[in-house]
């Protein structure tokens, strides 16, 4: 099997594991975890005894958000040499942003994420990309204007300018009620069930599963979907160049976020601190 660094892969049964393992990092997405998800993708594609895919982080935490300047990253960016701007650049940026992720969503197999900890950013668009999300209560889910820009369809509009307005977070509880999450557990509850719903997954033929998956899909392009996140990619980049989005000086962290992470201390307005 291919030899996998930043993705953790496995198979038991019917169900294939995909585990970010990126720990250190809160499981930040750098473009070689990308690569390896692919990787990993398609392996559970091609094995004829996987019928479920399940998406998971080590550590605790799902995925703390985009790789903002890791060594890693750094050296990976220096050895594409991809600069700041140009047709390199855009192509780079929506093969890692919304190409690969449109793959995933239309994978031939059901995929569910399985959320504990912080659900950030880039985090938030590979949960919107899989199928099904389950949710221990102590997740946190934080949604913005981003590359996979899906938020509409996932919560509704006006929940998403309240939310992209604001810069917080949601709790799992929340994210259940908006539409995004589909079952919230207890964190000592959630791998279990997690698995038994897999599993009564795959007791379905697999033809009635992936037909049921096409049409849903389906039914969502006809209402923009795919061509929305087309538009949505290049709204972010136009932000993105005039000085939107950016990180907070000295840190690995977007604004965004860092209103978000003051929200939980209760230094913003009106707030206090989260228990």
């Amino acid at each position: 099997m291919t030899e996998l660094t930043d993705i953790a892969y496995s198979t038991d049964g019917p169900i294939a594991w995909i585990t970010f393992n990126r720990p250190k990092y809160r499981n930040a997405q750098s473009w070689r975890l990308l690569d390896e998800f692919d990787t990993a993708m398609d392996l559970a594609d091609a094995d004829e005894a996987v019928q479920v895919i399940i998406v998971r982080g080590a550590g605790g935490n799902f995925s703390s958000g985009h790789d903002l300047g890791t060594p890693e990253q750094s050296e990976a960016r220096k050895a594409k040499g991809i600069g700041d701007a140009g047709i390199d650049f855009y192509n780079n940026f929506k093969h890692y942003n919304l190409d690969l992720l449109l793959k995933w969503r239309n994978a031939r197999k059901p995929t569910i994420a399985m959320v504990e900890g912080y659900c950030i950013f880039a985090g938030w668009m590979m949960a919107a990309c899989v199928d099904i999300v389950f949710a221990a209560k102590d997740a946190l889910f934080l949604p913005a204007l981003l590359e996979y820009f899906s938020l509409p369809y996932d919560i509704g509009t006006r929940k998403a300018k309240e939310l992209m307005f604001e810069s917080r977070f949601l709790t799992a509880d929340e994210a259940m009620e908006c539409g995004f999450v589909n079952r919230v557990y207890d964190l000592a509850d959630l791998e279990r069930e997690t698995v038994n719903y897999a599993l009564r997954v795959a007791e379905n033929a697999p033809m009635n599963v992936r037909m049921a998956k096409v049409a849903a899909n389906k039914s969502q392009d006809l209402m923009g979907y795919t061509a929305s996140l087309e538009s949505g990619l290049s709204d972010y980049m136009l932000m993105m160049t005039n000085q939107g989005s950016g990180r907070v000086q000295g840190m690995r962290r977007l604004g965004g976020v860092d209103l978000a992470v003051r929200g939980l201390k209760g230094e913003r307005a009106g707030l206090t601190p989260r228990e």
